[in-house]
């Protein structure tokens, strides 16, 4: 490495989004936040849309902090989460705001396919977790609805992909997130025309698949002239923010676990081929695409979605505000296992009040009801610890291979009570970091793009010399392992 490199990170999430400035200099790499920006539902007419548009002034705001650093940018990526895409009209304006993938249209969706393409056959083809809310059941609730939309669309670009294309004026699909939409198949590594058209959708409508890595073009010339920096190249990084995640896991072989913790948990290995068979399909395990050619088979778990809804309501109902550590004092204080739900429960999807469904659940469950907040952090934290281990157990029943540790990666690789938790309830050490893996994993790519490292292998070892790294070894395992077979049967029932 024969120069000092600057790379400009856009990392967007379903509640916020963030600038990050990297430098990689002599094989080491800082960051630095350089803007952070809300990215909220908006709500119209009854439905859920995201702002795009602010989104993307947010992104105009990042370029011109950016500038004001002084550093020459070398690339630009953008990551965001999966599923939700914009229409795009003709004229190559936007048709609207992109649906969320909150809103509840898509409920019963599912079903209503399977009735023409059965379920397993849509598992078979796409080695995909079934969510209500996966891009393909959300094309075929709006072609059901007579969306306008829709029959207007010439193209469909995913969100990371539209953002990229306000910058450059390039409409590319890049092809983890793409994977993440139920429409592409992962053995052809194309998109499969027969459910595209069994949901009434022109396969024309998506671009074609461009894989990670690759420099999508330099920003528009309003732009560069704008922010002051130029025809900066932007990159089609890893733009699914797990699977941009996943390729900073700093693992020295094969035989790990990741979980991705944050708003969603995603807890899965890496593998070269997809693993798609019949119990699979019935654990409802999923195959998203990663870089390098690799495949990330892994399992959706709500995660600090509960928590983070728990504190809105206790915010505006109580004008109570808990900090994150302080949040950790509290689960500390609470008797464990005495409550326990279900993660994944419908309930828990977006209900008007997540305080109320908790309590619903553990009366509908026969269990004691959290009476202060201390106790729902404490249900809250040990129910994900739990599931956890419950989603390893089948990882393991299904991978070539002996898992022997957890790499914890994003926001909750900085809670050492959520790792310690984890490390207990799954009995294999847990690495805990990075936490900011989602952009070190975009910044990464923008390298590959520019050939500053060669493969995932370097990239591994490069983020590997430059975080540090905490590890957390099992404890109480009997007091777990009895915890773990109540909930499994609170689940099961």
């Amino acid at each position: 490495m024969d120069k000092a490199y600057n790379f400009l990170a856009f990392d967007l999430g379903a509640t916020s989004g963030r600038t990050i400035l990297a430098t990689l200099d002599r094989g080491k790499l800082e960051m630095k936040e350089l803007t952070r920006f809300p990215n909220l539902l908006l709500p119209v007419g009854g439905k859920f849309y995201w702002n795009i548009y602010s989104l993307y002034d947010s992104l105009r705001g990042g370029l011109l902090a950016a500038a004001k650093e002084g550093k020459p940018i070398d690339a630009i990526g953008i990551d965001t989460w999966g599923v939700d895409f914009v229409y795009v009209g003709k004229d190559g304006s936007f048709l609207g705001c992109p649906r969320a993938y909150r809103d509840p249209y898509t409920d019963g969706v599912p079903e209503k396919f399977f009735q023409v393409v059965p379920r397993e056959k849509v598992y078979d083809l796409t080695g995909i977790q079934v969510m209500n809310f996966n891009s393909l059941y959300q094309l075929y609730a709006s072609r059901l609805d007579g969306a306008s939309a829709l029959e207007a669309a010439d193209k469909i670009l995913f969100m990371p992909d539209a953002l990229s294309y306000m910058l450059t004026g390039k409409m590319i699909c890049e092809y983890t997130i793409a994977s993440t939409s139920q429409m592409l198949n992962p053995r052809t590594k194309q998109f499969e025309s027969s459910l595209l058209e069994a949901a009434g959708i022109k396969p024309s409508l998506l671009p074609a698949i461009t894989n990670p890595g690759v420099v999508i073009g330099p920003l528009t010339d309003a732009l560069a002239e704008e922010s002051g920096l130029g025809k900066v190249p932007v990159v089609a990084v890893a733009g699914h923010d797990t699977g941009s995640a996943v390729a900073a896991v700093p693992a020295e072989s094969e035989g790990f676990a990741y979980l991705s913790c944050g708003t969603w948990s995603l807890m899965g290995i890496e593998v070269k081929d997809p693993i798609i068979n019949e119990e699979t399909c019935q654990m409802n395990f999923t195959n998203e695409g990663g870089v390098d050619g690799t495949t990330r088979f892994l399992k959706n778990i709500t995660g600090m979605w509960l928590l983070e809804q728990c504190r809105k309501e206790w915010k505006k109902k109580l004008n109570v505000s808990y900090s994150y550590p302080t949040i950790a004092e509290l689960a500390a204080s609470a008797d464990g296992f005495r409550s326990l739900i279900d993660p994944d429960d419908p309930s828990f999807a977006n209900p008007p009040s997540m305080v109320k469904a908790i309590e619903n659940y553990c009366e509908r469950t026969g269990q004691l009801v959290p009476q202060n907040h201390a106790q729902f952090i404490r249900c809250i934290y040990d129910s994900l610890a739990l599931k956890y281990r419950m989603t390893l157990a089948n990882l393991q029943n299904v991978a070539p291979f002996k898992i022997e540790k957890l790499h914890i990666i994003g926001g909750g690789a900085q809670n050492p009570f959520v790792c310690q938790h984890t490390a207990s309830a799954v009995g294999i050490p847990v690495v805990a970091g990075p936490s900011e893996a989602t952009a070190i994993g975009n910044v990464m790519m923008q390298a590959k793009a520019l050939g500053v490292v060669k493969d995932l292998k370097e990239m591994r070892r490069l983020i590997g010399t430059s975080i540090q790294t905490s590890i957390y070894l099992p404890q109480d395992s009997t007091a777990w392992e009895l915890a773990y077979q109540r909930f499994r049967s609170i689940v099961e029932k």
